[in-house]
């Protein structure tokens, strides 16, 4: 991590498992006003890939941000690095209790909530679909889909009584332009899709936006378990997909998500955007 106290500019290096993400931002003083300023937020799945960029980059924007992840000891590294804008909790999103101790938590420590990011995921291997075992069709949904509704569950009340809030559903492009073999998994970010736009039409009278990113495939812990083996040929293969010639990154994440979370989105809602390098044109 690097500072540049005296001027305007701040540059922090985050590496989390692969990903390493470097943000540059106008410190407060000095410089333009940063667009999360006062902002609180909760990233699912914080701890690494996409959910590691986003994290960052709203810290970086001012939020004050709850890494939420599975794995407790890597969010609990990332909000060290990261340092009073982060604070770490431990949470199995698939599971009610877990969900309402997180929400409890963050009430506690940061107050109401103005942004939830549903971006934990997982996929099963590539694999005929019939193939897939019931433990891993389970729990692919129960992580993908069950946590929107927990999360819903948790802090939409909320959410509706403060007349104010932006959700953002991290889904994916396999669940617009499916693959073969990763036919369970598509499925769920389809229906994390549709979820988006249904929960944006309840609730845009309440005042709360509901958008979604559509992630291509990128340098991140999941990128083995989409190829079903990363070699250079299976690499210039999928790559050869993508107009732009190149898998995302966490830092292209955090950036979409900033913006739709901000309020220079603030007539956006309902919206499915494709971060994926012109894959799905």
């Amino acid at each position: 991590m690097s500072k540049l106290c005296g001027g305007k500019f701040q540059t922090i290096e985050l590496v989390s498992f692969r990903a390493v993400v470097t943000l540059t931002r106008y410190s407060a003083k000095g410089g333009k006003s940063m667009r999360l300023e006062g902002k609180t937020a909760i990233v699912t799945g914080g701890a690494s890939g996409f959910g590691a960029g986003i994290v960052g980059k709203f810290v970086a924007e001012g939020a004050r941000v709850m890494i939420a992840d599975i794995n407790g000891d890597a969010a609990a590294d990332l909000a060290g690095t990261l340092g009073s804008g982060a604070l770490s909790q431990p949470v199995d999103v698939s599971d009610a209790g877990s969900v309402q101790k997180m929400a409890d938590v963050f009430i506690r420590a940061l107050g109401p909530l103005d942004i939830l990011v549903n971006n934990a995921g997982v996929t099963h291997f590539p694999t005929p679909l019939e193939e897939v075992d019931e433990d891993e069709f389970d729990r692919v949904f129960k992580v993908n889909m069950k946590s929107v509704y927990l999360t819903a569950r948790a802090f939409v009340p909320l959410m509706k009584t403060r007349g104010a809030g932006a959700i953002l559903n991290v889904a994916s492009t396999a669940g617009l332009s499916p693959r073969p073999n990763l036919n369970w998994y598509n499925a769920s970010k389809g229906w994390m899709i549709t979820a988006t736009k249904t929960m944006a039409v309840e609730l845009a009278p309440s005042g709360v936006r509901v958008n979604a990113i559509c992630p291509v495939a990128g340098e991140t812990p999941l990128l083995k378990s989409f190829m079903g083996e990363d070699t250079p040929e299976i690499r210039a293969k999928f790559l050869s997909t993508i107009p732009l010639g190149r898998f995302s990154t966490p830092e292209d994440m955090g950036n979409a998500a900033c913006f739709l979370c901000s309020d220079e989105a603030s007539m956006i809602t309902g919206a499915a955007l494709e971060v994926d390098g012109g894959r799905c044109i």
